[in-house]
């Protein structure tokens, strides 16, 4: 298939940032091994799930494949292994790897974790069908030539990238970058098209050149120059460009975050091209720390496109909780916060909202995580770029550039960029609402079957039950009373004993617990 040809129809379009959990259901012993059945859900409906069998040597190769430093297995075992003591323990122990596994924001999005728990969703060789689209392009554009393969220097399983150089310059490096399409492209063919090819004329001193930008009906190509110090995330982390992003990222051996003043001046450069998109009615919506490229001391932000080919965010599986985050202004500006506490802490929060922030190195930056991150923020809602640019931390802050920003995007596209991204808005209110009610209903389940909530509904049904014995014993003393008195005036009804007192209802036992 040609490179700008339209790709077979019915093509599914997974959101692959949906968190996948995965339980050990039961073991089985087979001969000399056992088989682990794994229950896998995607998100938070338990219809969208599925069962896998893995053995202890499937977990050993995924484990020895991702190359953690810290990510470890249960122990193995030569002799005694099928002693069921033993098996119920390593099962204990597998379970505690897949929850690091999926919990881990890294791992959980990485290719190898995704084929593991979702074969049949991620069997494909993205890789593969890269360097044949990548290839079929070189026939038209004979002037590029690949220098290698980047393998896995970035977290999309779907976006694939090559080390690029010009036959007519050898020395000089490029990288170019191919992405399939996303669950969130709502552009047509044609607007699509049109709008990848117009991001090489986007001139902005805080925004990184695209050299060339084409696309087709499933996917697009955009080649950049290579930069050897890297991102911003590279330059927290300390680590080199070209290393596969688990390497680099997962489990860093120095946390260290940046200089007061780099924190102030890199926010500052950030915030001014988010208020330049917005201003624009670009959507962007993919702020990381990896998608800021460091020339000198500038930043510059990368991958304009990737809101073009609908692809979900890097933090969605965080602002997803949160349904005051529901714009993509808003996302950006959540996002900000993740970026912001990188750079101040060396390392992204442990879990969002969030709690306290270390006061170093200054109140101010903790004015700003607070804005984005805490818990009050996540509920109420974000402040706007312009308001963040009016904080302390940025607001004395100079920026020097005499580079022009220029971005003519005609108003047919404005429109049609409008729409789009109120679809993407529409698909992340959708989502939101229903991790809510999912929440709430788990909530309730949850306080309905606590051991406080079991102890209430049985008082309350004995309660129930003695008041229920008691107004039967008194309905039949008025009968018994009555009849007495009929008797006493000459009535025929024969005289009749007391009976004993009606005994509690049965319904009383059958009460939830």
């Amino acid at each position: 298939m040609a490179f700008m040809e339209k790709p077979p129809a019915g093509k599914v379009l997974l959101d692959d940032t949906v968190p996948l959990t995965a339980a050990i259901e039961a073991s089985q012993t087979l001969q000399s091994h056992t088989e682990y059945i794994i229950r896998v859900q995607r998100g938070i409906s338990a219809e969208n799930s599925w069962q896998i069998v893995r053995r202890y040597s499937d977990f050993d190769l995924l484990n020895n494949s991702l190359q953690v430093s810290g990510l470890s297995l249960p122990p193995k075992k030569l002799i005694g292994n099928m002693d069921r003591e033993f098996i119920a323990e390593r099962q204990k122990g597998l379970q505690n790897y897949l929850n690091v596994i999926t919990t881990n924001h890294i791992l959980s999005n990485c290719e190898l974790v995704k084929k593991f728990l979702d074969p049949n969703n991620y069997s494909a060789n993205y890789t593969e069908i890269a360097l044949q689209q990548v290839s079929m392009f070189f026939r038209s554009e004979p002037k590029w030539e690949v220098v290698e393969p980047l393998k896995d220097i970035g977290w999309r399983i779907r976006k694939k990238y090559f080390l690029m150089k010009i036959k007519n310059q050898p020395k000089e490096r490029l990288v170019l970058s191919w992405a399939d399409l996303g669950p969130d492209k709502y552009l047509s063919d044609k607007d699509f098209q049109c709008l990848i090819k117009l991001l090489p004329s986007c001139l902005h001193p805080y925004i990184y050149r695209v050299t060339f930008a084409t696309a087709n009906e499933s996917s697009a190509l955009l080649i950049r120059m290579f930069n050897e110090k890297g991102t911003l995330k590279d330059l927290i982390y300390k680590s080199k460009p070209k290393d596969p992003f688990l390497k680099k990222y997962c489990n860093p051996k120095k946390i260290q975050g940046l200089e007061l003043q780099q924190i102030k001046t890199y926010g500052r450069q950030i915030l001014e091209v988010l208020k330049f998109l917005h201003d624009k009615g670009f959507p962007y919506g993919h702020l990381h720390a990896s998608n800021v490229m460091l020339e000198g001391d500038t930043c510059r932000l990368l991958d304009l496109e990737n809101s073009l080919l609908g692809l979900p965010s890097f933090y969605r599986s965080y602002f997803s909780q949160f349904r005051k985050i529901n714009t993509l202004e808003s996302v950006d500006v959540h996002c900000f916060g993740h970026l912001l506490y990188e750079m101040t802490y060396g390392r992204p929060p442990d879990s969002v909202p969030v709690d306290s922030f270390p006061p170093e190195p200054s109140m101010t930056v903790v004015a700003v995580l607070e804005s984005t991150l805490s818990c009050e923020a996540c509920k109420n809602g974000m402040p706007t770029v312009s308001q963040l640019l009016q904080m302390p931390l940025f607001s004395d802050v100079l920026l020097t550039t005499s580079e022009k920003p220029q971005f003519k995007i005609p108003t047919k596209l404005k429109e049609a960029l409008r729409i789009a991204k109120e679809c993407i808005e529409k698909r992340l209110i959708e989502e939101q609402k229903q991790i809510h009610q999912h929440r709430r209903l788990t909530r309730a389940q949850s306080h309905h079957g606590s051991e406080e909530e079991r102890k209430k509904r049985k008082i309350l049904a004995r309660k129930k039950s003695k008041r229920s014995a008691v107004e039967n014993s008194e309905e039949h003393s008025a009968k018994y009373n009555n009849s007495n008195n009929s008797a006493g005036s000459g009535a025929s009804s024969p005289l009749t004993s007391p009976s004993s007192p009606t005994p509690p209802s049965t319904a009383v036992e059958h009460a939830p617990f």
